[in-house]
């Protein structure tokens, strides 16, 4: 309810694609960015919810927040601030890695 209340007297900035940091008080107003620093729990549930309820405006900004989160790290990193256990073995990853170079090379 606050996110709404808030949106209708100050409009969120579109969110330019991609990323243009992975800053969010760089990417929207402030009274937003700070809205989404909240713990990664609450912050899925946020998705969830905005998702359900169809609060485009919402589901934008938490994703957005998933994506600076990710943006210009590792794989392992990503998995350490996911909490996402590797369970590929090193030939696997190596494997994938090699059949997805492209989207390293981008």
């Amino acid at each position: 309810m606050e996110f709404c209340k808030h949106y209708c007297e100050e409009p969120m900035n579109e969110i330019e694609k991609p990323l243009k940091s992975s800053n969010m008080h760089e990417v929207v107003q402030e009274w937003y960015a700070n809205y989404v620093e909240v713990e990664q729990e609450t912050l899925f549930e946020l998705i969830l919810a905005a998702n359900y309820m169809d609060i485009k405006p919402l589901l934008d900004l938490t994703c957005a927040t998933v994506a600076s989160m990710i943006k210009g790290k590792t794989p392992e990193d990503i998995r350490k601030t996911f909490n996402i256990v590797n369970d590929f073995t090193p030939e696997e990853e190596a494997q994938v890695r090699e059949e997805n170079k492209w989207c390293e090379e981008a």
